[in-house]
């Protein structure tokens, strides 16, 4: 009998370290309640345990399981390393070498094997997008063109490719450039024109204004009729809507609509909260589909929970912060700590037992958004940036559900030390 009460002790034990856990780190600080030292000193065990883990392979392995992982996960370690280092001038030589060393692997047969070569632009606009505005962040960090001679001439080549193809593109009718042979999915024409808004910054440069003015006409004239944001999907020919918005390109989009156009990424997202925001207070995230739409996921949300998808709800914390959004940033913020089940040691930080590193890149690179866009941006005509947050109370039902299942334990765990006596017939009574 010894063991079984020792082991129901034990669980219960374990249950009750588990439910203390998650309730302090669901108030654990969002980027928005600390400095940028303090983000970019949280960030530093998980870019470590990134850093060993795409040493190790990760990479390829996430390929595996997504059709862009290999790139992403380099893509989003390489613009958290260079959001650190602008967080904290003292890990600006690291972050450099970091960011430079992710572009080198996106550049690399592997980075580059699953893309188009012969697309324009080349390798698709998904990969010169992400590439390109990975470049501009190296340029930036570095201090500017004449700190960074070489890869500010690159940067120069991937821009003018990017506007040609763009040129073309707008000529034949629509914005939205080819990410795959007949394939079109808007948010990556964001994160390409984007690059070229970031590069006309960091350049200094004027020669695509009126191409970036002729894109976002075009953009706003093949937008989603249902929720008017940039569709999911579009005709590779014409730029018409194919698929309506959704939580997972939408969140991904709102973090780079700013460098394009902060109003316009105001409005959209305020858009966005309206028609996704999680209609189940203790669950905050995003809807992969607006409301009243019960779609299955897919492959690019993964599954979703009562129509949540985990990885818009990721990146969603990145939207938070950019827009100022404490309440959404701190329940966020919380929500993952909490079940995401992160374990620290030897200098890292990883979670779910480091199984999915693509998840703890969206994580951290959405933590460090303050790198990218220090200032956060105002909502439209003065409305709060918190209006659709989860309430303050969202923690409630999982204190009393943590409640329940950690009292479960310990009535096992009593009843294991004291058992019932069964009667034995034979003693006859007294």
């Amino acid at each position: 009998m010894a063991a079984p009460r020792l082991l129901a002790l034990l669980t219960a034990l374990a249950v009750t370290a588990l439910a203390v856990l998650g309730a302090v780190r669901s108030h654990s600080p969002s980027p928005l309640e600390r400095t940028p030292e303090e983000v970019a000193a949280d960030a530093a065990p998980r870019l470590a345990f990134l850093r060993s883990a795409l040493r190790d392979g990760a990479g390829a392995d996430m390929q595996a399981l997504f059709p862009e992982g290999y790139f992403f996960t380099h893509a989003l370690y390489g613009l958290a390393r260079a959001d650190t280092g602008t967080l904290d001038a003292r890990l600006r030589d690291e972050a450099l070498w970091e960011a430079r060393w992710a572009l080198d692997r996106l550049e690399s047969p592997e980075g580059t094997a699953a893309f188009p070569a012969g697309a324009e632009p080349a390798y698709g606009v998904f990969h010169a997008g992400w590439s390109t505005y990975l470049r501009v962040r190296i340029v930036e960090l570095a201090g500017g063109p004449d700190a960074a001679p070489e890869e500010a001439g690159r940067l120069a080549e991937d821009t003018a490719e990017l506007r040609s193809a763009f040129s073309a593109s707008l000529d034949r009718g629509t914005p939205y450039l080819e990410a795959y042979p007949g394939q079109a999915w808007p948010v990556d024409s964001v994160v390409a024109a984007a690059a070229l808004a970031r590069d006309a910054r960091v350049r200094g440069t004027d020669g695509h204004d009126s191409l970036l003015a002729a894109w976002k006409e075009a953009a706003a004239a093949h937008t989603d009729p249902a929720t008017g944001l940039i569709p999911h999907r579009a005709d590779a020919a014409t730029g018409a809507p194919a698929e309506g918005a959704r939580g997972s390109s939408q969140a991904l989009l709102l973090r780079f609509l700013p460098d394009i156009d902060p109003a316009w990424a105001a409005r959209d997202r305020a858009a966005f909260q309206e028609a996704f925001a999680s209609p189940v207070a203790p669950l905050p995230g995003v809807r992969e589909h607006p409301h009243g739409d019960d779609s299955p996921g897919d492959v690019d949300s993964g599954p979703l929970v009562l129509g949540l998808s985990a990885s818009a709800s990721t990146v969603a914390l990145g939207d938070a912060v950019v827009y100022g959004d404490t309440a959404s940033a701190a329940a966020l913020t919380g929500f993952a700590e909490a079940l995401g089940l992160p374990v620290a040691a030897g200098g890292e930080r990883r979670y779910l037992g480091g199984a999915l590193p693509v998840g703890d890149a969206f994580l951290v690179w959405s933590l460090t958004a303050q790198g990218t866009h220090p200032d956060p941006l105002p909502p439209p005509d003065g409305a709060s940036p918190s209006a659709h947050a989860p309430p303050a109370w969202w923690r409630a039902p999982w204190y009393a559900l943590a409640g329940l299942v950690t009292a479960a334990a310990w009535w096992v765990a009593w009843m294991a030390a004291h058992p019932r006596r069964s009667r034995n017939p034979g003693d006859g009574g007294r």
